[in-house]
């Protein structure tokens, strides 16, 4: 017997009550097996693990300030979606093991708690994908 994913979610999307699956239809969709959603993170009905959650604390330093401190300060800093115990995507999931393999001791922000600390980061390093790995010389 063949089991089919998308049967599966087809299924599971069934049992969504009538008024919930129309405002679903509007931010998702799939083509295939894969699935996308086009919500907004301020948007009630973004699931509450990619909505912004903590912003940094305000310590008189700019973002670009704080930015610039934690790479001069910090042997190896990485910029994730999520932290090292706890990584939110396969990127910065693979970039902690290999760090952790080596022992090297990181450090870590979790851009995903803020969205202007991920534009500060993309600014300072002038590259637009996470995760950003800076290591200072010993």
């Amino acid at each position: 017997m063949a089991w089919s994913l998308a049967a599966a979610l087809g299924r599971s999307m069934a049992a969504v009550p009538a008024a919930r699956s129309a405002a679903m239809a509007a931010t998702f969709f799939c083509r295939g097996v894969i699935c996308y959603s086009t919500t907004v993170p301020n948007d009630p009905d973004t699931h509450e693990d990619f909505r912004p959650t903590i912003k940094l604390e305000s310590s008189g330093l700019s973002l670009k300030d704080i930015v610039e401190q934690d790479v001069k300060e910090k042997h190896v800093m990485i910029y994730m979606k999520g932290v090292p115990d706890l990584p939110r995507c396969g990127f910065s999931s693979l970039a902690v093991r290999v760090l952790k393999e080596y022992s090297v001791p990181i450090s870590a922000r979790n851009i995903l708690e803020d969205l202007e600390l991920k534009n500060a980061v993309k600014a300072y390093s002038n590259w637009p994908t996470f995760p950003q790995i800076f290591i200072k010389e010993w």
